[in-house]
């Protein structure tokens, strides 16, 4: 290189000066690019074209990259002694256990997740603003994300749900990182595809997320519910929008013998609780004969679960009257007669009070709250909560009844939610035993070294 710069006397290219320390400085218009200059004077073909040419010819000859466009191998390094849950396959990688971000990458970039020692440990979406920084997408080395990648997850995932499909045509296809997909929610309505988008990671790979659907469910119309609370800590807006098809108003679809019309649009989650499924038949079998109440009932799931098993009468609690409103026209879809169930509004926790003063009684209660628990500091006041809703459900049971009482708080560990309806029962004067525990239907998976993935639970308690 030195010698091809003797062969042209050292002279400086057009549009460049000396320095004061006698280098080469970037003129304005080069300033803030990426530009391995000493590689043009390493080549006798290339200086003499360049010489030759001014500043503006120069300019319209060579592409320059920018410095912030420039993407090395990005990588989390992660804090000596953190790797731990990942040698053990956890999905999560929190901000506090990296120790250092290489290569500036952008939200929903992937990037490699190595040790302080070099080692290779996962491969990951990186999401700056969220507490969890990095996402796993694999933990095989030789695994690349692209297309390919995402056709190959979900082609698997969907595979995995064959043996639930003659229980009904609505299921969950995939299940976020249970699925090895973190981030993604897919439900299929009867030829309708319901998809969320939660993480930077997912949303980063929309357009490859999109072009499998289309190219797997070709037939299927595609409606994106990305309008959840979760993406704001992932500094993501909400959307939805119809992607491919025509979304009817409502989509029948059937569960164990029983009809339902679901507002995929504007409904709850994706449309349904089909979380509930196995919940659902479990209140069916329980039901014969009985007088039914089900609180929180959202469009009738479990009330009309409990008219198919041949239930009394069946009221359905919600503070909905919309959702009231399709719980009827799902009665009349089933051929339900029109006195055996009725729709009440209002707020669950006065109305079971009222009930409760005015002496009347159930055979069987549901109660499927919304979510109390947000957060950690949130969790007392979450438990104060539920224990208030199944103290106003014990008082109203009579003797040998059934109590289905659920909480959907991942938060909300299992042996915690079993000491609050112990209290309540406690306080209610009553004694409980339960008979089952239960929890998310199997097409909500949990991964082994994912418990989190395991939200969804429930008792039912026998009550004397």
């Amino acid at each position: 290189m030195n010698q091809q710069r003797a062969e042209h006397g050292d002279k400086a290219l057009p549009g460049l000066k000396r320095s004061p320390c006698g280098g080469r400085c970037q003129p304005a218009w080069m300033q803030g690019m990426i530009f391995p200059m000493d590689a043009f004077f390493a080549f006798s073909y290339v200086l003499p074209s360049l010489c030759a040419l001014g500043a503006q010819d120069f300019t319209a000859r060579v592409i320059p990259m920018r410095s912030k466009e420039i993407i090395v191998d990005p990588q989390l390094i992660i804090v000596a002694g953190r790797e731990k849950s990942l040698l053990r396959r956890h999905p999560w990688i929190f901000s506090g256990a990296v120790a250092t971000v290489k290569g500036r990458p952008v939200s929903g970039q992937t990037v490699d997740v190595l040790g302080q020692n070099g080692q290779w440990l996962a491969r990951a979406s990186f999401s700056p603003k969220s507490q969890i920084m990095g996402r796993v997408w694999t933990f095989d080395a030789e695994e690349v994300i692209d297309e390919e990648f995402f056709l190959r997850r979900i082609l698997q995932s969907a595979g995995r749900r064959k043996d639930f499909e003659s229980s009904s045509n609505a299921l969950r296809l995939i299940h976020s990182e249970s699925d090895g997909l973190p981030g993604l929610i897919l439900d299929r309505y009867d030829g309708v595809l319901v998809f969320q988008l939660l993480t930077a990671g997912a949303e980063f790979w929309r357009e490859a997320i999109v072009g499998t659907l289309r190219s797997l469910f070709p037939e299927d119309a595609i409606l994106e519910r990305s309008d959840v609370d979760v993406r704001a800590k992932e500094g993501l807006a909400a959307r939805t929008l119809v992607v491919h098809g025509q979304i009817p108003e409502q989509v029948a679809i059937h569960e164990n013998g029983v009809k339902y019309l679901v507002g995929v649009q504007g409904g709850h989650k994706t449309g349904f609780y089909l979380d509930q499924r196995d919940s659902r038949l479990a209140v069916s079998r329980a039901a014969m004969g009985r007088e039914v109440l089900n609180c929180f009932s959202y469009t009738g799931g479990f009330g009309l679960a409990a008219l198919g098993g041949g239930a009394a009468h069946v009221t359905q609690l919600d503070a909905s009257a919309p959702a009231l409103a399709l719980a009827e026209r799902n009665r009349d879809l089933n051929g339900f007669a029109a006195g055996s169930m009725a729709t009440v509004c209002g707020d669950a926790f006065q109305l079971l009070r009222t009930w409760h003063k005015e002496g009347r009684t159930f055979d069987l209660i549901v109660l499927d709250p919304p979510k109390f628990v947000d957060s950690k500091a949130s969790l007392n006041r979450a438990c104060r909560g539920y224990k208030d809703i199944n103290l106003c459900a014990l008082r109203l049971l009579n003797p040998g009844g059934r109590l289905f009482t659920f909480s959907c708080s991942g938060l909300m560990e299992d042996g915690l939610f079993q000491k609050i309806v112990s209290d309540a029962a406690l306080d209610a004067g009553r004694t409980g035993r339960i008979i089952h525990r239960l929890t998310q239907a199997g097409d909500h998976p949990v991964s082994l070294a994912f418990p989190e993935g395991a939200y969804l639970k429930g008792l039912e308690v026998l009550v004397d």
